[in-house]
């Protein structure tokens, strides 16, 4: 098992409302999604600037490409958002935060729990993204990427 300290930032004052700002984008976001296990948006962004967002669902929007209901999963929101970053603002992504979320089946916010996902904090990870930001139960908190990715690797189901 990895042992490390795990530094995040709980955000507060300014920096928290601009957060919750842009959780509540990635919310918006989120509904779109055609994903039959859950509704997860995120937004790239850059110096105040949204350069990418993404949904969970099917490649291509394609429902025949649904496997969710397979035990599988879909595209996730943090590789589309991703994506679309490096294809629409391919200079911006280096240095910029990653802010993911859940909704319900009403399109309300919902806290999101440890990081686990280790393919999409590499992916982050590896494009340069600074930031990875949830919002838990606790307040929104903000992880150097590098250790989002531990912490993915610490939490991540073990096959």
């Amino acid at each position: 098992m990895l042992e490390f300290v795990i530094t995040m930032n709980k955000l507060t004052g300014i920096e928290e409302v601009e957060a919750t700002n842009w959780m509540n984008e990635a919310a918006r976001v989120a509904v779109k999604g055609l994903c039959l296990r859950a509704k997860c948006g995120s937004v790239v962004v850059k110096n105040g600037k949204m350069i990418g967002q993404g949904y969970n669902s099917p490649p291509q929007d394609n429902v025949e490409n649904r496997m969710c209901d397979k035990d599988s999963c879909c595209c996730h929101a943090e590789w589309r958002a991703i994506i679309q970053a490096l294809k629409e603002n391919p200079n911006e992504i280096e240095g910029s935060q990653l802010y993911f979320t859940r909704v319900d089946d009403q399109g309300k916010l919902k806290k999101s729990g440890k990081p686990y996902c280790t393919v999409c904090s590499r992916l982050a990870l590896d494009v340069g993204i600074s930031y990875f930001v949830l919002w838990h139960e606790e307040g929104i908190c903000s992880y150097p990427t590098n250790v989002y990715n531990l912490y993915s690797y610490q939490n991540s189901p073990k096959i």
